[in-house]
């Protein structure tokens, strides 16, 4: 089967008049795995089990009931982040995708602004994070119910007051760019959940953070799959809104 790039998957009129953001622009697919542009605002699968509200994975669903396929989780992004979202077609391929991102072999990059100007224009972040509720909290290596949590970084441009950084996964937890960030006093603009300060920002409504390139390896044919997404909207009013300020001639 051909792959497919560059189609959107959406609900009804009537569901769109209410849920604007219910939109799915397919990245890739074929007969094993399709990647699509999950919107921020819309939930990876549903918050609530059995709930009507919109999500990448029921509209997802909908869709290829149609053609009486499946769609099965393979990994999640954080509901106000955009980006990169893989799903599997089937549970075999599911498993083999899952494997990889165990052994964390995909490259996951993601796009963040955050604040202040990183003193070092590239690095890696290295902390233990114990998940307390809904939160991860900044740890140590000899706490037992704590995760080692790894990423590398380098500052694609500073801005006023914030930097745009690309940052690359080594691992895989809840909110780690978040919190690694925001524990080297760079918190990720918009991030109302770990600096409710960030409430007062204006220029975004939501997480600055967006799940720009996914690359990992298929599950059939073995080859390299390398996806990118380009930044929503909102995203690149807020980089527009904090370029440096051209000197006037």
């Amino acid at each position: 089967m051909k792959p497919k790039h560059n189609r959107h998957y959406q609900r009804g009129e009537h569901h769109r008049r209410r849920t604007v953001e219910a939109r799915l622009e397919i990245l890739y697919e074929d007969d094993a795995i399709v990647a699509v542009n999950k919107p921020p605002g819309l939930p990876a699968v549903p918050i609530v089990k059995g709930s009507e509200k919109p999500s990448a994975l029921s509209l997802l669903s909908a869709e290829l009931k149609r053609k009486h396929q499946r769609a099965y989780v393979v990994h999640r992004i954080d509901r106000f982040t955009s980006g990169v979202l893989l799903f599997a077609k089937t549970q075999k391929d599911r498993a083999a995708l899952i494997e990889q991102f165990l052994s964390h072999t995909p490259v996951r990059q993601y796009l963040a602004v955050v604040r202040g100007h990183i003193a070092e224009e590239s690095g890696a972040l290295v902390h233990f994070l114990r998940r307390t509720g809904m939160f991860q909290r900044v740890s140590n290596a000899g706490d037992r119910n704590s995760s080692k949590a790894e990423l590398e970084y380098s500052v694609e441009r500073f801005l006023r007051g914030a930097s745009l950084v690309r940052v690359t996964l080594l691992t895989g937890l809840q909110n780690q760019i978040r919190v690694q960030f925001s524990a080297i006093g760079h918190p990720v603009v918009g991030d109302r959940k770990y600096h409710p300060e960030e409430a007062l920002e204006q220029r975004i409504s939501r997480v600055a953070l967006h799940a720009a390139h996914l690359e990992f390896t298929h599950p059939r044919s073995g080859k390299t799959i390398s996806l990118d997404c380009e930044i929503p909207a909102d995203f690149r009013s807020l980089v527009r809104s904090l370029a440096p300020e051209r000197p006037k001639h």
